[in-house]
């Protein structure tokens, strides 16, 4: 990042940008030239919605812009995998100082790039040998000129931050399986939850999922699913849920909680989610009069037969 960028005055005297560019085609490359999010080497990752905010425009506008830029003019490159843009005439159109300082930032900023193909389109305007070295040797680090042991490109946050999401994704959709498959081999499960409630599973799977009480717990899910068989509830699926919430709300997110949850509401012969808030409301109300106070007069009372004599004691 940068706080200012000097860009070279021959900007305006270019054809392309003087007669081949429209008003909002070039608003979007000195955009992309000057924002703060721009780089020493030309190359820096931004969201096409962040420009769309940033610019004042609709996200398809900036889309249709960056495309005509693209592949009408040639004068940038964006991958929508990494979220990296570069900047084809970089080194032309913005001067910087050299200087170690500078030259370090460079080599710092080279090794973070993630499409590595992106650093050849920029090349070409660099000049200055020292720095051009540099890219030299980064773009072609996934060839035989890159040395071995030196630092690979690392992953900005944001995409490690998704492919991690990914990962996790991944792995869930493999518990899930997982269960499926156990409940389905395993005879013990007791009526065979899994094939007689397929749809009730599935929002009780969802939920414990979703809400934080352990994908990967595939034994205290099957405990929780023979509730649907092993209870007196009119809809078991119902009141799993209902018990599910009261737990998330209590940040009590374990299943002998939410087992207990339901054992009480079993011996209390509450058998339907109405008749569960029913009582609840119940109790509710009976302990709000239980804590309600009544208002007392406040000082001692006045004896009956007493007269108040206001001369009393002036003699």
């Amino acid at each position: 990042m940068a706080r200012y960028r000097m860009i070279n005055t021959d900007f305006w005297m270019t054809p392309i940008v003087g007669e081949e560019l429209t008003a909002d085609e070039r608003y979007l490359y000195i955009y992309l030239l000057t924002n703060y999010h721009t780089t020493q080497i030309g190359i820096y990752r931004i969201l096409k919605k962040q420009i769309a905010v940033e610019m004042g425009f609709s996200l398809e506008h900036i889309e249709s812009l960056m495309g005509s830029l693209d592949q009408q003019h040639n004068l940038i490159r964006y991958n929508p995998e990494t979220r990296e843009v570069a900047l084809i005439n970089w080194g032309n159109m913005i001067h910087s100082r050299g200087g170690k300082p500078v030259i370090d930032c460079i080599d710092s900023e080279l090794r973070k790039v993630v499409d590595t193909s992106l650093i050849s389109y920029v090349l070409d305007s660099i000049k200055r040998p020292e720095i051009r070295s540099l890219y030299e040797k980064f773009y072609d680090r996934n060839g035989n000129n890159y040395e071995d042991g030196e630092d690979t490109p690392a992953l900005d946050e944001p995409i490690r931050r998704q492919k991690k999401e990914e990962e996790k994704e991944k792995e869930k959709k493999q518990q899930q399986k997982a269960l499926k498959t156990n409940i389905e081999n395993n005879p013990n499960t007791r009526g065979q939850t899994q094939n007689q409630y397929p749809n009730d599973v599935k929002e009780i799977i969802e939920f414990w999922d979703n809400n934080g009480f352990g994908y990967s717990n595939i034994n205290a899910k099957q405990q929780l699913l023979a509730w649907l068989d092993d209870s007196h509830f009119s809809k078991p699926k119902d009141v799993i849920l209902k018990a599910l919430m009261i737990a998330c709300s209590n940040n009590k997110r374990k299943l002998n909680y939410v087992v207990g949850i339901l054992k009480n509401w079993e011996n209390e012969s509450l058998l339907t989610v109405e008749e569960i808030e029913d009582y609840q409301q119940s109790k509710k109300q009976e302990q709000n009069t239980r804590n309600s106070t009544h208002s007392f007069p406040t000082g001692r009372d006045i004896p009956r037969g007493f007269e108040l004599d206001l001369t009393a004691g002036e003699e």
